[in-house]
């Protein structure tokens, strides 16, 4: 039985999603027939060309009510339709002589996004033009992606569609009922690419992996065309929304498109239905109409090592995109650079923290391999993809490991880059972040959290502010840029300590300890300590009936409620500025004003 894996729009553009790439690998280990499919960059490949942008446009003619930004677009349509294609070349690396013109500030129309002179100036000095060239090439797809979702196709934008639509779903409902809607442009697109993808594989299932809710309603779109134009096709669907939504899954309607959903890592529930074994943490629909959840429960798995190497073929001919929305150098290494993502370790080291999904195998099951093998994974994907950067998407790289990781590559004499995510700990010592430096680590980021002793007591972090700063310091004494992921909004959590969390972020700026940083709105989810012990964080649980459908934030009350959209906006403000390098002599109550 062949199968072909998909990762369905959208999601990011510069380099391949890793889930297919690491179910691949697997299944090619064990003599299996496996293809896979990146279908969000070959819908971005196929939208942004001059031929889509002249249909685009001509149908946006036809609307009433146009805001002046989109006129605007519409009056430079000549200029967009003469550069996409050029634009495309330069941002996929196939033409960086374009370098040079696309820098020049004064080639491209007005535009709210356009940033002064002065800006790019401090930002890129006088001969960083292929960075600017390609911040500047950002903004321009950004104007169009806006231009497309106000006049052509409201679900679509750049590395998410229909996400709004997705987000809480306690409900099949609304899916079903937008899935009844004829397709857009966007949807006819996308369908014409996996339609030729899927009479070239002939598959016998195809596989979905559905990371974010901004690609499942993608993914039930195809998967509502394959039942409609090859019937005999099966469909499975797994990944991080399946595994953080869907536990619960009641309604039987999602399998009129899905023949099974299976969850947590998918080597072994994919193997199980490829080779008629038997089937493990796999729903499916029985012909009475009820689910069968067969050995949902099963902490069977293929061990972390057994896994096999990540396989990039049937990507590698793709044109994945370099973008700079912000010119921040950290912050450009989620859009910039097609770096090969893999694992150090399964799971997190430490496993405690009360807001995050530690009950979770992704999390809660925590699995090493030899550093050997680690970095023989390494050297074959660099093989194969000829790219030698890597992100490490580990929850939380151990200090111990990152030792010998840079140990085997000094020791081998590779010459390659890396990030990868951390906990600010102690271990990170001047010596540790010196010798990650001279293995090729570039970057890391870490979870800061709240930055206030009280909250990150009460979350469990295992960290006090005084080693963040200190294992920060490190980093940047070793030449390491951070980024620090940040939270508002935990339970009993005070005006005051969010604005003393906001001092503290604005100090480790300006001392040159972090170089960016992100604000997340604490949600309470069923599968972390703090949803499942709601007292334990000073919070009461508001109840309610449980969905059928997706179900994983829970409502809830403290007495210490703060205006969470007020403050956000403060502290993204504030944050905003600082990773631009202004806005450090401000009294951080001024960003709230």
């Amino acid at each position: 039985m062949k199968i072909l894996l998909v990762t369905p729009p959208l999601t990011q553009l510069n380099t391949p999603y890793p889930a297919t790439c690491h179910l691949l690998g697997y299944l090619h280990s064990k003599g299996q027939e496996a293809a896979q499919l990146d279908l969000s960059i070959a819908l971005i490949e196929q939208l942004f060309t001059s031929a889509q942008l002249e249909g685009m446009f001509q149908q946006a003619t036809m609307r009433a009510n146009l805001s002046k930004s989109n006129k605007i677009i519409l009056q430079h349509r000549d200029f967009h339709m003469k550069t996409i294609d050029p634009v495309m070349r330069f941002l996929s690396g196939r033409d960086s002589s374009l370098a040079q013109r696309f820098s020049n500030r004064d080639f491209w129309p007005g535009s709210k996004r356009l940033p002064s002179e002065d800006d790019l100036e401090w930002a890129f000095g006088m001969i960083g033009n292929h960075d600017r060239a390609t911040h500047l090439c950002t903004l321009y797809l950004k104007d169009l992606c806006t231009f497309i979702q106000q006049t052509i196709d409201p679900h679509f934008e750049l590395i998410r569609y229909a996400e709004s639509l997705c987000l809480r779903l306690p409900e099949y409902t609304p899916l079903l009922e937008e899935l009844k809607k004829p397709l857009s442009l966007i949807d006819r697109l996308m369908i014409d690419i996996f339609d030729k993808r899927i009479r070239e594989s002939n598959p016998d299932m195809v596989g979905f992996t559905v990371p974010f809710p901004g690609n499942l309603f993608s993914a039930l779109r195809c998967a509502q065309w394959i039942k409609k134009e090859y019937p005999s096709i099966k469909i499975v669907m797994g990944g991080g929304y399946v595994n953080t939504e869907l536990r619960s899954l009641t309604d039987p309607a999602i399998f009129d498109l899905m023949d099974y959903i299976v969850f947590d890592d998918g080597e072994l529930p994919l193997l199980r239905l490829l080779t008629g074994g038997e089937l493990i943490r796999t729903l499916s629909r029985l012909e009475t109409g009820e689910i069968m959840r067969s050995n949902f429960d099963s902490k069977e798995n293929i061990s972390f090592s057994e896994t096999g190497t990540p396989d990039y073929e049937g990507l590698l001919k793709n044109n994945y995109l370099n973008l700079i929305e912000l010119t921040n150098p950290m912050h450009a290494l989620w859009s910039n650079g097609c770096w090969n993502k893999m694992m150090l370790a399964h799971g997190c080291y430490w496993g405690k923290c009360a807001f995050c999904d530690g009950t979770l195998d992704y999390i809660n099951r925590y699995e090493t391999a030899s550093i050997e093998i680690i970095v023989d994974r390494m050297e074959a994907i660099m093989k194969q993809t000829g790219k030698s950067g890597f992100h490490f998407t580990d929850e939380a790289a151990p200090p111990a490991l990152l030792r010998k990781l840079a140990d085997e590559i000094i020791k081998r004499k590779l010459t390659v880059s890396y990030w990868t995510n951390v906990r600010f700990e102690k271990s990170f010592t001047p010596e540790l972040c010196y010798v990650m430096a001279q293995s090729g680590c570039i970057a890391i980021s870490g979870g800061l959290e709240v930055a206030s002793p009280r909250i990150l007591k009460l979350i469990n972090k295992g960290i006090t502010l005084e080693t963040a700063r200190e294992s920060m310091k490190n980093f940047a004494g070793a030449g390491i840029m951070t980024h620090a992921y940040l939270m508002y909004g935990f339970p009993t959590e005070t005006k005051k300590e969010t604005l003393d969390s906001l001092e503290v972020v604005r100090d480790l700026f300006a001392d040159g300890l972090i170089q960016s940083a992100f604000w997340h709105r604490y949600a309470m989810t069923i599968h972390s300590p703090s949803g499942q012990h709601p007292e334990s964080v000073g919070a009461t649980r508001i109840e309610q009936s449980v969905g059928s459908f997706a179900n994983n934030e829970i409502p809830f009350t403290t007495g210490h409620e703060i205006d969470l959209e007020y403050y956000g906006k403060g502290l993204n403000l504030a944050t905003y500025n600082y990773m631009q390098g202004a806005g450090y002599e401000m009294p951080v109550n001024e960003w709230f004003k």
